[in-house]
């Protein structure tokens, strides 16, 4: 009974992990994108604005290897 208990509890946490990950890819992709279109709207692109866009994708790409392993 309480082996069963753990499982299930262990295979939600997975679940619940791997969904969070999922939403912080979508999340990472449309900030990306939002600057994206801010910084070229103007059609001047400042040292800001690639500091900006520098930053977000080195986020991006951190979530990215924060990615959660199954152990089941």
């Amino acid at each position: 009974m309480n082996n069963e208990r753990t499982t299930e509890f262990s295979t939600f946490l997975g679940n619940l992990k791997s969904g969070i990950w999922f939403l912080g890819i979508s999340s990472w992709l449309f900030g990306i994108t939002d600057r994206s279109i801010a910084s070229f709207s103007d059609g001047y692109l400042s040292a800001i604005d690639i500091m900006q866009l520098l930053t977000a994708s080195f986020f991006f790409v951190s979530w990215l290897f924060l990615k959660p392993t199954s152990k089941l």
